[in-house]
């Protein structure tokens, strides 16, 4: 039975193991709550869920924002965390001769980090089971909610072995990833606004090997330069590539699903990365990446805007089943921890006590105070970042191999050095404990340096000083534009009359 009308420890549930479902029960755990995590999934852990992991898994790529989250609930945890990942500076753009070209992401060093999913689920989790007050279920489907009874049922084990049973919470967490039976459930006690929809692309993971070692007995060493991210653009689709610590890549291709399907055979495989991606397929393998087309998944892209994302004192959602966005920002894995840090800090602002007593049937009006303001102040930063994460998926295909996106690039960094002072994610992070975000950027400031290395300004406030400084380059442009015509007319005008009276 549920705790309420107890002043003893309430108990939370966290539906999902994923690295935001972990990061919430740490959250909650040393906020004073009992937390229970129960995952559909086989313990990841496991060598078998490893090996399914990798065949359908992005390379993560987790900067500022996710790291400035980790630091807020656990410092700790965010120490060890860094040590498992390999940094990268920038991107480095292959053209289609085999030529290089790298793009730094910082004037001031700063990079983002490359690491495994399956990496990070079991830091992750290994870190919240070692929190006092957190125990995990694994194989247990939850079936259903009763959000006002306060119980979920879930179907433990597999076959007939499994069970379904009864359990009662106090408060539910959903982090269950884009298909959330949590948030199916809410749209049943909550008037939910909801829109999904796919991309006409599709993506499959590849991997490149590891190279031979420099010496005999050495380590293997990698093939391409291992701190940057590398792209293949080619306007309509593209391969990227990520580090890993064992010396290989992860890469990944997105193209349209047209394209995929034209792509039936070995032969058409093979001829089509050769004309494509010259200097990349030698470095996977002919045989390797046949196997990884027919062994690997194909798998589809998805973008989910939800509102609003909690009921009563009951319950809300987190990270993908919230908001699921297209990877071509970095930032899903991102937003979704910081999710969690946003609501840590709402729940602490709102003075929420774990051991609360709350009369059978009743409510805690200061936890449904915080979950209020979390659903209302979240979703104009959550729809910001899906927006801008749908249109970087046009930059990285087409747009880094344009002159006027290197023009656009060149002036913002030189703006962006006329500033007095450049605030490193480094600075900030230390005050996003007690602070949502503080959302106040001087100075001209490059979009991606907003969005990756300062986690102390919104994500809306960053689409807002972005437009604005977009804005004012136009502007600009137009002033020359028309200054330029302006004289050209005078100098015509004089020349007309100089002609005209000559004899």
């Amino acid at each position: 039975m549920s705790t309420a009308g107890t002043n003893i420890t309430r108990k939370a549930v966290v539906v999902g193991a994923g690295p935001v479902g972990c990061l919430a029960a740490m959250a909650l755990a040393k906020q004073g709550w009992s937390v229970d995590i129960y995952e559909g999934r086989p313990d990841m852990r496991l060598p078998s869920s490893k090996a399914a992991a990798q065949q359908r898994s992005i390379n993560l790529a987790i900067s500022a924002r996710g790291l400035a989250a980790i630091q807020a609930i656990d410092p700790g945890a965010a120490d060890r965390f860094l040590s498992t990942v390999i940094p990268m500076r920038g991107r480095m753009i292959h053209d289609g001769q085999g030529g290089l070209e790298s793009q730094p992401y910082d004037r001031d060093g700063q990079g983002i980090n490359s690491i495994g999913r399956a990496f990070l689920n079991e830091d992750l989790l290994r870190e919240a089971l070692a929190v006092p007050g957190i125990r995990a279920f694994f194989q247990h489907k939850v079936l259903s909610i009763d959000f006002d009874r306060r119980k979920l049922t879930v179907r433990g084990g597999e076959g007939q072995d499994a069970q379904d049973v009864d359990v009662s919470f106090d408060f539910c967490v959903g982090a269950d990833g884009s298909y959330s039976i949590v948030r199916r459930q809410l749209m049943r006690v909550v008037r939910m606004d909801y829109q999904q929809w796919y991309i006409p692309h599709d993506y499959i993971e590849l991997r490149m090997p590891a190279g031979p070692p420099q010496e005999p007995g050495g380590d293997p060493t990698f093939l391409l330069d291992p701190h940057h991210l590398h792209i293949w653009p080619r306007h309509t689709f593209m391969l990227i590539a990520l580090p890993n610590k064992d010396a290989t890549f992860t890469c990944t291709l997105f193209a349209p699903t047209a394209d995929f399907d034209r792509l039936d055979t070995d032969g058409k495989i093979i001829e089509w990365f050769k004309d494509n991606f010259p200097d990349a397929l030698p470095l996977i393998g002919e045989r390797a990446l046949l196997d990884d087309f027919h062994r690997n998944p194909r798998s589809a892209l998805m973008s989910i805007k939800a509102r609003p994302y909690h009921y009563r004192d009951r319950a809300v959602i987190l990270g993908d089943a919230a908001h699921a966005m297209v990877p071509f920002y970095g930032q899903g894995l991102n937003c979704g921890l910081e999710d969690v840090r946003v609501l840590d800090v709402l729940l602490r602002e709102a003075r929420v006590v774990a051991a609360a007593q709350v009369p059978e049937g009743g409510e805690d009006q200061r936890l449904a105070s915080a979950l209020a303001r979390y659903s209302d102040t979240r979703h104009e930063d959550l729809v910001a970042i899906c927006d801008l994460a749908m249109a970087n998926y046009v930059e990285m295909r087409h747009s880094v191999t344009t002159l006027a996106y290197r023009f656009r690039k060149a002036l913002d960094n030189i703006l962006y050095s006329l500033n007095r002072k450049h605030v490193t994610a480094a600075e900030v992070t230390p005050v996003l404990s007690d602070n949502t975000f503080v959302n106040a950027p001087s100075g001209w400031l490059p979009l991606y340096t907003m969005v990756t290395f300062r986690p102390d300004i919104s994500y809306l406030t960053v689409r807002r000083k972005f437009q604005r400084q977009t804005d004012i380059l136009g502007l600009a442009g137009w002033l020359s534009a028309g200054v330029a015509v302006g004289t050209l007319t005078i100098t015509c005008v004089t020349l007309l009359r100089r002609l005209q009276n000559q004899p």
